[in-house]
């Protein structure tokens, strides 16, 4: 059905900036929700940002401010740029996709990616 693929994570220092993106794959005619999740150790998932194909963003009040998430034309790739990153933003991101119209069906989903770790630390 969806196959999503993260890359951008990585380690930085307090202030620093990383952009993270998803790439969804598969026989996929309309896909509604595309963003991010992160779960750090100990923590439940928490949604970070998601994007839908008709342009609404909604972000975890934590990162207002800081995170932009964006897509591609296409709607099938989505980018986190995140600023001013803190130790508190630690956690494994997951992309997260939602509402998919495929070969004439409709899958709710969710569907997840592998993760990528994001790590801030002086």
């Amino acid at each position: 059905q969806v196959q999503l693929v993260e890359s951008g994570g990585g380690s930085v220092q307090p202030g620093e900036s990383l952009k993270l993106s998803c790439s969804a794959s598969g026989s996929i005619d309309l896909l509604n929700v595309l963003g991010w999740y992160r779960q750090a150790p100990g923590r439940q998932r928490e949604l970070v940002a998601v994007h839908t194909r008709t342009g609404s963003t909604n972000y975890a009040d934590s990162v207002k401010d800081r995170f932009t998430i964006s897509r591609d034309s296409d709607k099938h790739t989505a980018y986190l740029q995140m600023n001013s990153l803190k130790p508190e933003d630690t956690a494994v991101y997951l992309c997260y996709a939602a509402g998919v119209s495929s070969g004439g069906y409709f899958y709710n989903g969710p569907f997840w990616g592998q993760g990528t770790q994001v790590t801030v630390s002086s």
